[in-house]
């Protein structure tokens, strides 16, 4: 017994279920309705069918490989759908959606299988239909058909090719087709595309513009502006020769309203997603041009009502200005405004002039800030001058008023005083006594009596725990600041030679110098005048403050350095040259005679702190690491102890050509540093097996007599004769050097010393 209708529907629904519940039972379930909704099929089950197949394929859960081969089941059934007479409108809008979905589907399956014949002219019958439909079908069908022509463009024109080896990860384009492909050579298809294009931005030319079918097409050009760079041009001419305003000039109806409100929207969306992907590109200029036009034409058509109203042409006193003058009128006054209440008065009381009291009791604050910025320019060109200095008046003699003391009360035998200006003397009398006055020169008034000089108290003495503390402050803010501040691109530092400036820019070179001075030279020669001072407890603390404080730098220092020391190796080198002159200096100083008295040797720094900045970075040195080669070029002094961290890095058997290469680098380019460079690489070769062979050519070139000690065969004993003891020393060109020996013999003690540690 056949099902009916409804039973039918429920039975598709539940399969609709199961597989949004389960993406991988698509392929089954699509296979097992295409019968149920074939074009001979009830109109109630065509539409549900052509809804499933348009949700199908635009489904993000359902596999690619999977759509590709159900794609090619379903071309059969949509070519049916289509060419069925009077078709309903839902099933021919769902049909032309999932054709949509499936083009490039079918497209990529037509350029692995170029013989399947069959197949391409099923797709090629649906696209001509839907083509048809375009222009004749009803708005809704026609949207479908826009989305459809957005999909064969972007399908038939070259795309980027992200991986050629990974054919089936690239986006399906004609980049993909061979030249000689039999069904859809490329000539043949990019013309096509071309056409379908122009066609597409035909509607932004045609007089009657349908709103609806404008943004569906701008919805739909910017995916092709995404992905389809060569067409970009060609679009977004169309679109900045569009006006969405066009319709403003007809009768504005509510329809029309909402019509040009959506495709100015639409319009400018699609523009300002461009421009914030390519703000350099070369249509910025006019995209930005154009969005401020779109503004200002919808500001003018839209917002009328809620501008305020202009001044009127009429005069607003009833008179014209011709016949003020014949008729004899005058202006009239303007009124005056209301005095200040008494008692307290705020500040809207004083700049309140007007007397109406709708105008004085509103509130400004309601208005937004474009609305004010619209509204004062316009009043400022207008306003007239007489009457804002009559009103800026009327508020200063209010604010005079509001801020003048108040009279002092006079008691009663004061009020009840009247002076009498009439002289009691006459004016000879007068006279005679200005006469006997003394000259005005050596009158001194009391006001002008000669104050001393006023100077403010001097401050409290710091302790030394304050001024430490003081200038641990200081030193922390100065890195804060030099972690912000970017380094300056060599292309903009000037080229001064040696006469420049030293910190002369205010960049992160200059706040690199004033530290690094400021740890070598702040405390430099503290205490160390010689003189004999009874207060030896200020000396101490003077001492004790200057060297204090400049350790806290350099600890501070080495600590910035160590963060990041990669970036920070020029900080690092310039610091160590300050380290190094600063203690030459002190020591030509300390040499020196003061009265006969000898000065104290001063304390050196460069060598502890250079030693400790190498300890810092080596364990963080990687076989190809260049930082260590660059330190060693540029700090000024190398001796022994550095050159012992150099040799270390060969226990590691990664890190020996590191090593190798960085005495090589201090042989050819460091001549005082040479004698030890090459005694450090004889102590390579003899001491460690993995340094032998990097270290065999360079000592063939620099100290040849070891190689030769090594390679000549030692004479056999005879058989009768007992060895003395001097015939076992070793000759003079095979022995080695001192340095060599004692480094030789520290390290044996230290392997012994490893091995007893771990049979321990």
């Amino acid at each position: 017994m056949a099902l009916s209708v409804p039973d039918q529907l429920a039975q598709l629904e539940a399969a609709r279920q199961i597989v949004l519940a389960d993406a991988g039972l698509y392929p089954q379930i699509v296979q097992g309705i295409l019968p149920i909704v074939g074009a001979n099929s009830r109109l109630e089950l065509r539409r549900w069918g052509a809804e499933f197949l348009a949700e199908t394929f635009a489904s993000p859960t359902f596999a690619a490989y999977q759509k590709e081969n159900s794609a090619v089941g379903v071309l059969q059934i949509l070519m049916d759908l289509l060419e069925k007479p009077g078709e309903d409108a839902a099933v021919v809008k769902s049909v032309v959606q999932t054709a949509a979905s499936i083009y490039s589907l079918v497209f990529r399956y037509i350029i692995a299988n170029p013989h399947d014949v069959p197949v391409w002219n099923q797709m090629a019958s649906i696209k001509s239909n839907i083509l048809k439909r375009w222009d004749t079908a009803a708005t809704g069908i026609r949207i479908c058909c826009i989305k459809f022509v957005q999909k064969v463009v972007q399908v038939q024109t070259p795309g980027v090719i992200a991986d050629p080896r990974r054919s089936d990860q690239n986006e399906v384009s004609l980049a993909l087709v061979p030249r000689d492909h039999p069904l859809i050579p490329p000539p043949r298809l990019e013309p096509e595309a071309s056409g379908l294009l122009d066609r597409l931005l035909n509607v932004f030319n045609e007089d009657t513009s349908d709103a609806v079918l404008i943004n569906a097409t701008l919805n739909c050009l910017g995916t092709l502006l995404r992905t389809r760079q060569s067409i970009a041009t060609k679009i977004i001419s169309a679109i900045l020769n569009f006006n969405s305003m066009k319709q403003a000039n007809s009768p504005m109806t509510p329809k029309a309203r909402v019509q040009i409100k959506s495709m100015e929207r639409t319009t400018r969306a699609l523009l300002m997603n461009v421009l914030r992907r390519n703000e350099n590109g070369p249509f910025a200029e006019r995209i930005k041009a154009y969005v401020d036009r779109l503004a200002r034409i919808r500001l003018d058509v839209f917002d009328e009502g809620s501008r305020k109203r202009g001044l009127p042409n009429e005069p607003t006193d009833g008179l014209d200005n011709n016949k003020r003058r014949r008729l004899g009128a005058e202006l009239p006054e303007r009124p005056e405004p209301e005095p200040l209440p008494p008692g307290p008065v705020s500040l809207g009381q004083l700049f309140t002039l007007t007397k109406d009291p709708a105008l004085a009791t509103f509130d400004v604050t309601s208005l937004t800030l474009d609305i004010m910025v619209r509204i004062i320019p316009p009043v400022l060109v207008r306003i007239d001058q007489q009457a804002l200095e009559q009103a800026l008046n009327h508020i200063r003699a209010r604010y005079l008023s509001l801020t003048k003391p108040p009279p002092q009360a006079l008691g009663d035998d004061e009020e009840d005083y009247e002076p009498d200006f009439e002289p009691s003397e006459d004016r000879e009398q007068i006279i005679n006594k200005a006469d006997a006055l003394p000259p005005e020169d050596s009158l001194q008034s009391s006001s002008e009596v000669a104050l001393g000089p006023f100077k403010l108290p001097q401050p409290p003495p710091l302790t030394v725990e304050d001024t430490m503390q003081i200038g641990k402050g200081t030193i922390n803010r100065v890195f804060s600041l030099m972690n912000v501040l970017q380094e300056t691109p060599s292309a903009k530092k000037p080229r001064t030679g040696l006469n420049r400036l030293a910190g002369s820019n205010y960049d992160k070179e200059a706040w690199t110098t004033v530290i690094t001075r400021l740890a070598t030279r702040a405390s430099a020669g503290l205490g160390d005048d010689g003189s004999e001072d009874d207060d030896s407890k200020a000396m101490v603390e003077k001492q004790v403050l200057g060297s204090s404080l400049s350790d806290g730098i350099r600890e501070t220092l080495w600590k910035f350095i160590i963060e990041d020391f990669r970036s920070r190796i020029p900080v690092a080198i310039a610091w160590l040259n300050e380290e190094w002159y600063n203690d030459r200096i002190q020591k030509q100083s300390g040499e020196q005679q003061n009265d006969g008295v000898t000065l104290p040797k001063p304390k050196q720094h460069y060598e502890k702190w250079m030693l400790k900045v190498l300890d810092g970075i080596v364990p963080y040195l990687d076989a190809k690491d260049k930082h260590l080669i660059r330190f060693l070029s540029e700090i000024p002094e190398i001796n022994a102890n550095v050159l012992g961290r150099v040799k270390g890095l060969a226990r590691d058997p990664e890190r020996v050509q590191l090593a190798v290469n960085s005495l090589l680098y201090l042989i050819l380019m460091k001549p005082p540093a040479r004698d030890i460079s090459i005694d450090a690489l004889e102590d390579l070769w003899r001491n460690y097996d993995d340094a032998k062979a990097p270290t065999a050519k360079h000592l063939a070139k620099w100290r040849p007599q070891v190689l030769a000690s090594e390679s000549k065969p030692s004479p056999a004993p005879a058989p009768n004769s007992i060895q003395r003891p001097e015939d076992s020393q070793p000759t003079p060109s095979s022995a080695p050097s001192p340095a060599v020996k004692v480094e030789g013999e520290q390290m044996k003690t230290n392997q012994a010393g490893q091995a007893v540690a771990a049979a321990g």
